[in-house]
């Protein structure tokens, strides 16, 4: 790694943003999107964990729709960050940044039945969408003010 290090753009900062957008509104998205973000990624290493540990007859279906579904939730996550950033803020990318920002709880590190396992997923997922609706509303009403 190199001696001199430069930072381009403070974590936890906005800069002057592209779209014109107020600065305070640009910093309630930046932290909204930071905050989906976080989300994204407690559920993606929760989708991931059970890909890892599916088991018996059907193993090899359930593994592929899980392998699909962290995927896709991996896709989003890059499309949020990257709104972050074009909003001049600093995508959260460090374990410990998305830990603090996230606000859903992953299940804890036991290996569960795959049934378990989709129910588990099925409510963060949906926790995920009801912070995303939260923060779309907040963005919504603060962009309209």
């Amino acid at each position: 790694m190199s001696t001199q290090e430069t930072v381009r753009r403070e974590a936890g900062t906005v800069e002057e943003n592209p779209v014109r957008l107020d600065q305070d509104k640009a910093e309630q998205i930046a932290e909204a999107l930071n905050t989906g973000l976080a989300d994204a990624y407690v559920l993606y290493h929760q989708l991931y964990k059970h890909h890892w540990n599916v088991e018996g007859a059907e193993h090899l279906p359930i593994h592929e729709f899980l392998q699909e579904a962290y995927e896709d939730v991996e896709a989003a996550a890059d499309e949020v960050a990257e709104r972050a950033q074009a909003l001049g803020g600093v995508p959260h990318a460090s374990m410990p940044a998305l830990s603090d920002a996230a606000t859903v709880e992953p299940e804890d590190e036991d290996v569960y039945d795959i049934r378990t396992s989709f129910e588990n997923d099925l409510e963060i997922y949906g926790d995920v969408i009801d912070h995303y609706l939260e923060d779309d509303t907040l963005v919504l009403e603060s962009a309209l003010k």
